[in-house]
């Protein structure tokens, strides 16, 4: 770097700036976007082919919640084992 444009910079750029002095700025202006929260992700080019739009991403997930919401199998009832309690029990050597 030449001396004339270092000599520019360290003009422009202060040690230290005191912000309590500066005008204009709003504290806190994105914080409640901040704190409400953006899920964002990055899919697979592949993937992004299939499904080219947030609607066409969001539609294809909530196919997948309902598959999985009806296919799990119901809880055992009280005082009877549950189907994989048995299972593993059948599994153990007797003594």
């Amino acid at each position: 770097m030449k001396k004339d444009n270092k000599a520019l910079l360290d003009r422009d750029i202060r040690a230290e700036y005191d912000f309590a002095s500066m005008t204009g700025g709003v504290r806190g202006k994105y914080a409640e976007r901040y704190r409400a929260g953006v899920n964002l992700v990055l899919l697979e080019p592949e993937v992004a082919k299939a499904f080219p739009t947030a609607d066409a991403v969001n539609e294809a997930l909530r196919t997948v919640m309902r598959a999985a919401k009806t296919s799990r199998r119901p809880h055992a009832l009280p005082g009877k084992p549950s189907l994989r309690a048995r299972s593993s029990q059948a599994m153990e050597p007797r003594r």
